[in-house]
């Protein structure tokens, strides 16, 4: 089995660590991994799209983090890319895990949430394409 990690760089000090938790959380589950690096949460569907129009890929793990600011655009940004999100898993009939913190996180609350996030997306990613498999 092979999935995909996309990863969005804004609150990089936030995601990175997320990056390096779902890729050791896969490698224990003996899963496969790709990588692809995206500006923010906002990018993630176009690259979630691109993995999962690929043969080799059976699932894709989608990492950020979304903290509120002194306006609703993060609300706007999570929502939004959720949704999409939503809708991929839908069209190409792969699981796609939200492991999105927000919106309304505190930068303290997105901190917090860390490995629970990364480790959850992963394993959602992964039983999602086994139990797929059963249907």
């Amino acid at each position: 089995m092979k999935i995909g990690i996309v990863v969005a760089e804004f609150n990089y000090d936030i995601t990175m660590l997320m990056k390096e938790k779902a890729i050791s959380h896969a490698k224990f589950l003996g899963v496969e991994t790709e990588v692809v690096m995206v500006p923010g949460a906002f990018e993630t569907p176009l690259a979630v799209k691109k993995l999962l129009k690929r043969d080799d890929i059976d699932g894709v793990a989608v990492l950020g983090a979304v903290i509120k600011g002194e306006t609703d655009h993060d609300e706007l940004v999570a929502g939004q890319a959720a949704r999409k999100l939503m809708d991929l898993a839908i069209e190409y009939e792969k699981p796609v895990a939200l492991g999105i913190i927000g919106p309304n996180a505190t930068r303290e609350q997105a901190t917090e949430r860390i490995e629970e996030y990364a480790r959850r997306a992963v394993e959602a990613a992964v039983k999602m394409v086994k139990r797929l498999k059963e249907i």
